[in-house]
């Protein structure tokens, strides 16, 4: 029975690597369709977001299942729940993808931002890229010594999205209040998109370790991110 159920365990774990692949691959097209004004990609983003949402249910469906039929307890009841709380963050960097898309099909045909902002969103989405990559394997190994990786990641994005600020506010920003709206936004679904993987870490850091997720830190050794380059 307990062999049974550990087995749904790794099927959830499964179902939730699956999700972070799937945000991955949507920011990753949607920041493609954000720099090259790609309506084409942007609709492909959009629609894919039902596959997302359809494995969110799964997770639930089976978290429910096996809180109600197996009575978990201790590490087991920690990973149910934590599966809950990691697919609940997958979705929603699912759906930040698609507001990026959405406003790429907004703007479409014109780009959705200034050329002289292309190398700050280009840097964001490899960012993205690389830190739904992690999440990933974070999700289906536990191995939490990658969490400070993703807290690195983080924090350039946070630089990032507060230079862009700096640019947007500064007196010689030409684009008007439109596209300096537009791009504040856009920064700030890619600065919320890399928040939900740092949670995603921790709450995996909560399931493996049992300490509380409030009291949970990923350590980051040395200075804080520095400007990309």
């Amino acid at each position: 029975m307990r062999a049974a159920f550990h087995e749904q365990l790794d099927e959830i774990s499964d179902l939730l690597a699956e999700m972070a692949i799937a945000a991955g691959a949507a920011m990753n097209q949607a920041t493609q369709a954000l720099l090259n004004a790609d309506l084409t990609a942007a609709e492909s983003v959009i629609s894919s977001d039902d596959h997302i949402d359809e494995l969110t249910s799964e997770v639930e469906r089976r978290c429910y299942d096996a809180a109600a039929l197996q009575q978990p307890v201790a590490t087991d009841l920690r990973i149910v729940v934590g599966s809950l709380r990691i697919s609940s963050s997958l979705e929603r960097m699912g759906d930040l993808a698609v507001h990026v898309a959405k406003q790429a099909r907004l703007r479409y045909p014109n780009p959705s931002i200034p050329n002289e902002l292309r190398a700050s969103f280009a840097r964001m989405g490899a960012l993205a890229d690389a830190i739904t990559a992690k999440t990933a394997t974070v999700i289906t190994t536990k191995d939490v010594s990658l969490g400070p990786d993703i807290e690195r990641y983080d924090q350039e994005m946070d630089y990032l999205h507060r230079e862009l600020f700096a640019v947007v506010l500064s007196p010689t920003w030409s684009h008007g209040v439109e596209a300096a709206i537009d791009a504040t936004l856009l920064s700030r679904y890619y600065e919320r998109y890399a928040d939900h993987a740092v949670s995603i870490a921790r709450r995996v850091m909560h399931v493996v370790t049992g300490e509380p997720y409030a009291d949970t830190q990923l350590v980051v050794e040395g200075p804080e991110a520095a400007p990309a380059t």
